[in-house]
């Protein structure tokens, strides 16, 4: 079978022919050996973000990575377009993937976009240079198949004893909420994710610090966000007939819980082996809030932790947090450094039934 091009998705194959290959493995790029590759790249309206992993008996082993804030969305709520700064940014940081792509013998990849490209009147036009500058062909997944990729990439996470979990993705341009039932237990591989419920709110934190202003938010101004944000959230759950938190335990992704956890722990810099998997409770989660909002900006920029790119969306992904806490009053929130790119990846591997017992 022919390999495929750098960065593209391989062809299908059957199973049988995907088994005789498993053995050939490739090599990481520290040298080491490895077995099949899977490649899963997620282009979001504020980060740039690529995993490259083999199976294992129960998941999966990163390989390689690569992320970078590309603020693909900046403006796109006052214009309806990707800005041309925006895209060379997002073009500049898909040449990195498409490099680390061209280097291992990929067994089958996924490149997705999100809500910026999704959104843009020149989307289409975007992605069409992308391919001609980069080689990298990306898909626009709608909002159900997002909820589901971050429910996928999340359900080793979720408490076994909570009756469900409320998972939340708090992105640049929406944010998606998922009513996960208990995990089903598997013999091999990750768990299967029971989604109740999902829904698509269509505020992020690019757009909503855009419409309100990031770097200096007082009070008001953060009632405000979390006011603009709190009816999307009782909207999911009228409509997903759940009433309080009662027996439910909430699970987020993305920058800003995962920046929340770095807070409470104090940490020197980013850790994510300290941070993905850490319960949080309701008042260590609160207590950093409010530190964040009685932040200056420059001290926020100097927070190791948050930094100069999130220091001016870090406040608009807690007013997001905080309807949602409003909505789902849990005692306990458990954080996942994981999301869609983990989703894609178990979605992969699944579809080659790299779990099946032999």
């Amino acid at each position: 079978m022919d390999e495929p091009r750098a960065g593209q998705p391989a062809p299908r194959e059957s199973s049988r022919a995907w088994r005789r290959r498993r053995g050939r493995g490739s090599v990481s790029p520290r040298g080491d050996a490895v077995g099949p590759l899977y490649a899963a790249l997620d282009l979001g309206t504020n980060n740039c973000r690529l995993l490259v992993a083999t199976p294992t008996a129960d998941g999966f082993r990163v390989v390689d990575s690569f992320s970078r804030i590309v603020r693909l969305g900046e403006g796109l709520s006052a214009s309806g377009r990707l800005a041309g700064p925006a895209m060379d940014r997002a073009i500049g940081a898909l040449r990195v993937c498409a490099a680390k792509l061209g280097r291992g013998r990929v067994a089958r990849a996924r490149l997705i976009a999100t809500e910026a490209c999704r959104a843009a009147e020149n989307g289409g036009v975007f992605l069409a240079r992308v391919r001609a500058e980069t080689g990298l062909t990306l898909e626009i997944v709608d909002r159900e198949t997002e909820a589901h990729l971050a429910a996928h990439g999340c359900t080793p996470l979720i408490d076994a004893e909570a009756e469900g979990t409320i998972l939340f993705d708090i992105g640049g341009g929406s944010s998606e909420l998922v009513w996960l039932g208990r995990a089903a237990a598997v013999d091999r591989g990750p768990p299967f994710a029971a989604v109740r419920a999902w829904a698509s709110l269509p505020v992020g934190v690019v757009t909503l610090a855009e419409r309100h202003g990031g770097e200096e938010v007082s009070a008001a101004t953060f009632a405000a966000m979390v006011a603009e944000t709190a009816p999307a959230v009782a909207a999911f759950a009228a409509g997903a007939g759940l009433d309080g938190a009662d027996g439910l335990n909430l699970l987020g992704t993305s920058g800003t819980v995962t920046t929340i956890a770095g807070v409470h722990l104090n940490l020197p810099r980013y850790d994510r082996r300290q941070v993905d998997g850490i319960w949080l409770d309701s008042a260590a989660v609160t207590a950093v809030v409010e530190r964040l909002i009685a932040a200056s900006y420059q001290e926020r920029v100097r927070h190791p932790c948050i930094g100069a790119e999130r220091a001016d969306l870090v406040l608009a992904g807690c007013a997001i947090l905080e309807a949602i806490r409003d909505v789902f009053p849990c005692e306990r929130l458990r954080v996942a450094d994981r999301g869609l790119r983990e989703g894609m990846l178990v979605e992969l591997m699944r579809a080659d039934r790299v779990w099946t017992a032999p």
